[in-house]
């Protein structure tokens, strides 16, 4: 321990320790107005999720009517607090909380970054009950700094489905169990599933369990039995539903809980009110009914010469001598020798791996070509208004068969679609660009979501957008395919340079901090960060992954050609002079 030096005020969120537990201390007999109000901001961010020791920092009334579980309000730093002498009621002191908004998480858990550079501000109004000094005005939500609230929750992916697809909804739970209630975080999990998506999700998913389904009552905690069970108990609401329903809710609590936990989970099954069996799903059979993308079986890029490749990556092989292929079909066909006819900018591929979509050289015209037959080379289906740098960008495939490209000149700036099947694009409404230019995108794999790198006043942001199809009843007009509602997907991003659908609904973003160095790192839909980065990012100007986790990550460095990165290993150099690696997608 140190004997020396200055004194410095510690607070409780100066940092993170996933292992450390923070419990409140009760206010001390005859405690002033300051300590009162100093212990309670203490006492929020203790590990109690009922918030006992808070509770007794507050008027009898305030303490049984307090509510903040419904809502937490996440700042980027601590609370600061002031006395504001009694300006409206002159029974105590008042006082006044304050600090720079990061989040807020809402009543479906699910989280949203505040983008307004607002402050949050209210006021606890302190009063005299049994001769001791209580709050009467507590905050209308828990109000945690950053640091607190990422010791205190996690994130998790709770599932539901659009389209005969599993689409991952990010929320936030508590990390500890409740030493009463014994609510751990896969009970908690639960809970959210069944009350349904987030709000910004909910119009483009629906959910498999009959409206009013909660956990059968008295259900305090899932277990898992000696076979890697996990079984389910629900109430009334669920009892009569058919089989395929049924199978399609245990998909649902398959892949929510299976992320959760450390141990094996083979088997769910869903339970009736009087516990007898409804339904079970094994993991083999769940993942037939998600419906989920194949494993790709190639990695594609484009080489030195602007011709389409592809190689089939092995992370286990010996031999560090990769071999890529032309790509067959009429971008290479038989016999051809020298530079290829037509030169590639870019390109997508179709989760089949049968067609793809190539942007060329110049950045002017977008072709769909076969991968399995030869023939002459197709028109294209979109010809850009702009030429590179602000031509067509890289084309990104969703698991519809939908093609999504957008024209990045200034004069003409537009988001287009391509259905599945079609010879001609269709010019696409997104809502809430105000003026800003596409310069950048990728459809997620469950084809309810596309991310946009937007510039706007020569900054590039990170949005995710949410696609809204016909059938739904939420289009503006009937049939009109449509992006709505986007939300920041790195707001902590200074600038993003590349960026990529990653495992589990997240992205995986390649740009620097406001004052930082360049880092590739993992992020959630919703905005909020996840602590996993990859090492080594300076210098990457693309980058790929696919849904499969065994998988290496693939990307173009600037000094190194295409790269990649293999699960606990370090980056590998598999084609230099190589460009644009996208997987299937």
């Amino acid at each position: 321990m140190p004997d020396s030096g200055e004194i410095r005020e510690v607070r409780a969120s100066q940092g993170v320790d996933s292992q450390v537990r923070v419990f409140g201390v009760p206010p001390a007999d005859k405690a002033s107005p300051t300590d009162i109000v100093d212990g309670f901001l203490e006492a929020m961010t203790s590990d109690d999720p009922q918030l006992q020791t808070a509770r007794k920092y507050l008027t009898e009334d305030a303490a049984k009517n307090w509510k903040p579980g419904a809502a937490v309000t996440v700042l980027s730093a601590g609370i600061d607090r002031f006395s504001v002498q009694g300006e409206k009621d002159p029974a105590g002191p008042r006082f006044k909380m304050t600090g720079k908004m990061l989040a807020t998480v809402d009543e479906r858990s699910a989280y949203q970054p505040d983008t307004t550079g607002g402050r949050y501000e209210e006021f606890l109004q302190l009063v005299q009950e049994n001769k001791q000094w209580r709050i009467a005005t507590p905050p209308k939500s828990l109000v945690l700094s950053e640091s607190d609230f990422q010791r205190i929750y996690m994130p998790v992916n709770k599932y539901y489905f659009a389209g005969g697809t599993l689409v991952a909804d990010p929320v936030y739970v508590r990390q500890r169990s409740d030493p009463d209630s014994r609510m751990d975080p896969t009970t908690q999990t639960v809970q959210s599933l069944l009350a349904g998506p987030s709000k910004w999700l909910g119009p483009v998913v629906s959910s498999s369990f009959p409206a009013g389904t909660e956990l059968r009552e008295g259900t305090k905690s899932l277990a898992y039995d000696g076979q890697n069970t996990l079984r389910v108990p629900l109430n009334k609401a669920a009892d009569d539903v058919a089989q395929p329903q049924c199978q399609k809710m245990a998909t649902q609590l398959m892949f929510t809980v299976k992320d959760l936990t450390a141990s094996r989970l083979d088997r769910v099954e869903v339970l009736r009110e009087d516990r007898s069996s409804l339904c079970s799903v094994t993991e083999a059979g769940a993942a037939g009914i998600a419906h989920r993308v194949p494993s790709p079986d190639h990695q594609y890029y484009v080489d030195a010469d602007h011709r389409l490749v592809r190689m089939k990556l092995d992370v286990n092989s010996e031999d560090q001598q990769y071999r890529p292929e032309p790509v067959p079909g009429p971008l290479n066909p038989p016999g051809a020798a020298g530079a290829p006819a037509f030169k590639v900018g870019s390109a997508a591929v179709s989760y089949d791996e049968k067609r793809a979509a190539v942007v060329s050289e110049d950045g002017h015209a977008l072709h769909l070509v076969s991968l399995t037959t030869a023939g002459p080379m197709p028109q294209p289906v979109l010809t850009g208004k702009g030429a590179k740098p602000n031509g067509l960008t890289t084309p990104s495939w969703d698991a519809a068969g939908d093609l999504w490209v957008a024209d990045q000149d200034p004069q003409n700036a537009a988001l287009y679609r391509v259905p599945a099947g079609a010879a001609a694009a269709q010019k696409i409404d997104v809502a809430g660009l105000d003026g800003g230019r596409i310069t950048a995108l990728k459809a997620s794999p469950d084809g309810v979501r596309i991310a946009l790198l937007v510039q706007k006043d020569n900054r590039k942001r990170l949005y995710i957008g949410r696609i809204e199809r016909p059938g739904g009843g939420k289009t503006d007009q009937p049939g009109a395919v449509s992006v709505r509602e986007l939300r920041p997907a790195a707001p902590q991003m200074a600038d993003v340079t590349a960026l990529s659908w990653a495992p589990r609904g997240r992205l995986l973003v390649v740009g620097r901090e406001s004052g930082g160095v360049v880092q590739a790192r993992y992020m959630l839909a919703d905005g909020s960060m996840v602590a996993a980065s990859l090492p080594g990012a300076a210098g990457l100007v693309a980058v790929a992954a696919t849904e499969d986790e065994r998988k290496p990550v693939v990307a173009a460095s600037q000094d190194d050609g295409i790269v990649w990165l293999p699960p606990g290993a370090q980056w590998r150099t598999v084609a230099a002079g190589g460009k644009a690696p996208v997987y299937p997608g």
